[in-house]
């Protein structure tokens, strides 16, 4: 007999060998049902696993991730079998499960469209209907290449090739449907029965622009047809947010072919929110000590091969000429960092001058992938709130939470700190080629990082190979509408590039000592920051960042010359104000104003002049009332100065 310790600490006992199916029937015959797949101690296993050894034992259900997980993974091998059933020509490639539902990619020469998912869909129902059992059985690698050989899949032929000559290879069959596959998957394919298909697009084989472009569908899938709903209607609601839809109709940005992909063309709506952003970061920033620089666009190959960055992110910059050429050969920076540093060594530096706190507002350059651009999100030229603090061990702690203190200031204030979460980027010592510095170095500079964060009770997760190639750091994680994580903020701990770099200063000792280094962002990339802000407000901004803050609406050319003097008092006081002249009915200027989400709109008639008012409609609260003018400034400068979010 062996022993499994379920999640409340019971124990049960059942032979070895016992199925886990067997073993949930022993404990609830209605968890057997919901049961989708089981976790031994920590490997997540099919329901139909024998249990060989006493373990912990957790039977995962959709309620659960990676139930869910595992029932996704289940509907792209559903998918699969129908798309083969339909195109019998088609080879599989891959078909993993996703945060949000699941993908499968196909080599076919015909192009998925939208007739074309409704009649996979339907396949699909059936074979859910046919209630599939997903049987596991593993071959040699040699006998898994025949097997993949004679059903003509080329691609799992590839992947096979690519693993060791002794591996032993896991496939599972649905019907007459077999797939190479880790898994877990569920016990049937009548599981998936609340799933929809949701887009067909592009995708190269293996992520790599020289392989041939596969066609991919991504999908989703619930154990419930009222959860596959609530998830539709989010996704549409993610459509009406869409910063790359909804930023272009509010006239904020615009891009063009003849510029090139990832160079986003800001129209003045947009340049007046990010000049709004500058303004405040670098006064905020100015308040807490950091002194702005201002350094070069670019410079020498020799400055990025000091720093590591030209044997380490050589792909990620953009090199003017050949960067084996003799003679001087120049890069667009694509960080900083090693400017800022020769900030430092103008002069000699003393324990006196630390903490030393230099920000800049900095334009950069990166090569990014053409597939991994999008929108304002990620993009190959953007500014930055960049900084690089020099300070003694000693100073490291409250350095590093004055930098936290300061990018979570900025949260609150545009309202996004509640959607965030925080990521312990570490490096991976299996992978030692992608860092400088060796493994104690490492095991310092983390272990330093570790003590931080747990000290000022920061809940981080971990992220193993996700660290700079000089230093471990914290990144500040958000989320798009559509459920993809990037990096908003960053802080870093760097104690090798001074080092590399000879910085140094004369401690209270009179030792020479290379100062720690931290590297942070108060408010990361500007423009990734913007698109946020488009998919948080909708495109409807809080005052202090409308680019538009009141829009005057006179109901006929009478009014012209009040609407004037209202804008006048308006602009006394700062605020960015317009005026709708056009010949128009007065319902179609509100209605025009609301689309443009403007956060004031004040209507002035004959009874607004004579009265020396303003009739105020406010944004998503409705008609305000007549309100005397000074007033009115004095409401709309508190909305402001207050940076209030309604």
């Amino acid at each position: 007999m062996i022993k499994l310790t379920l999640k409340d600490g019971s124990i049960l006992e059942v032979a070895e060998g016992t199925l886990a199916i067997d073993a949930i029937k022993g404990l609830s015959q209605g968890l057997a049902k919901a049961a989708l797949c089981v976790k031994l101690d920590e490997e997540v296993c099919d329901v139909f696993t024998a249990i060989q050894a006493d373990c912990n034992f957790t039977v995962l259900t959709a309620d659960d991730a990676e139930g869910l997980r595992t029932l996704r993974h289940t509907a792209s091998h559903v998918l699969a079998q129908a798309v083969k059933k339909l195109y019998p020509d088609a080879k599989l490639a891959i078909g993993p499960a996703i945060d949000n539902g699941f993908y499968y990619d196909f080599d076919t020469e015909e192009a998925f469209d939208s007739e074309s998912l409704k009649a996979i869909e339907k396949e699909m129902k059936r074979i859910v209907d046919q209630n599939h059992k997903l049987e596991r059985f593993t071959l040699p690698r040699a006998e898994a290449i025949n097997l993949m050989r004679e059903k003509g899949e080329s691609y799992k032929v590839e992947l096979i090739e690519d693993l060791p000559e002794d591996a032993e290879l896991s496939f599972y069959k649905q019907g007459d449907f077999v797939d190479l596959c880790a898994g877990p998957h569920a016990p049937s394919t009548g599981k998936v029965r609340a799933f929809k298909l949701l887009s067909a697009t592009g995708a190269y084989w293996r992520g790599d622009a020289k392989n041939k472009m596969l066609r991919r569908i991504y999908g989703t899938a619930f154990a419930k047809q009222e959860d596959l709903a609530a998830h539709l209607e989010q996704l549409e609601e993610a459509k009406r947010r869409d910063h790359n839809k909804l930023g272009r109709e509010l006239e904020l940005f615009t891009t063009s072919e003849i510029i090139g992909q990832g160079l986003p063309i800001m129209l003045p709506k947009g340049a007046k929110i990010l000049q709004i952003l500058q303004r405040f970061v670098e006064d905020e920033e100015a308040r807490r000590g950091w002194q702005q620089t201002k350094t070069p666009y670019m410079a020498k190959r020799e400055l990025y091969k000091v720093s590591g960055h030209w044997d380490h992110y050589l792909d990620g910059m953009f090199v003017m000429g050949d960067p084996d050429a003799e003679g001087e050969v120049f890069a667009l920076r694509p960080m900083t960092c090693p400017f800022q540093y020769q900030a430092y060594l103008n002069r000699a530096r003393s324990y006196r001058d630390l903490p030393l706190r230099y920000n800049e507002t900095s334009t950069l350059f990166r090569n990014e992938a053409s597939g991994e651009m999008h929108g304002l999100i990620r993009v190959r030229q953007f500014t930055i709130s960049e900084g690089h603090l020099m300070c003694t061990p000693e100073q490291l702690e409250d350095e590093f939470r004055g930098c936290l203190e300061v990018a979570i200031f900025m949260l609150k204030t545009l309202g996004l700190y509640e959607d965030v979460s925080y990521r312990f980027s570490q490096w991976d010592p299996a992978d030692t080629e992608k860092y400088i510095g060796t493994v104690e170095q490492w095991d310092e500079a983390q272990g330093i990082m570790k003590k931080i964060l747990d000290h000022l009770e920061i809940p981080y997760k971990i992220g193993v190979g996700e660290a700079a190639f000089y230093g471990p750091k914290l990144d500040i994680q958000i989320k798009n509408v559509h459920g993809k994580e990037d990096t908003l903020i960053t802080i870093q701990i760097d104690q090798m590039l001074a080092e590399k770099f000879g910085m140094e200063y004369t401690d209270r000792d009179g030792e020479k000592k290379n100062p720690y280094i931290i590297h942070r962002t108060s408010l990361g990339c500007y423009e990734r920051t913007l698109a946020l802000l488009i998919e948080k407000y909708a495109g409807a901004f809080p005052v202090w960042l409308a680019p538009v803050q009141a829009k005057i609406l006179p109901i006929s050319d009478r009014q012209l010359d009040y609407a004037y003097e209202v804008k006048s008092e308006l602009e006394k006081i700062g605020m960015r104000v317009e005026v709708d002249t056009r010949n128009e009915k007065i319902g179609y200027k509100i209605r025009e104003a609301q689309m443009e989400k403007v956060p004031y709109m004040l209507v002035v008639g004959d009874k607004e002049c004579e009265d020396r008012t303003i009739a105020v409609r406010k944004r998503g609260f409705g008609d305000q009332g007549a309100i005397a003018i000074d007033t009115f400034c004095a409401m709309i400068k508190e909305d402001n100065d207050t940076k209030a979010i309604w």
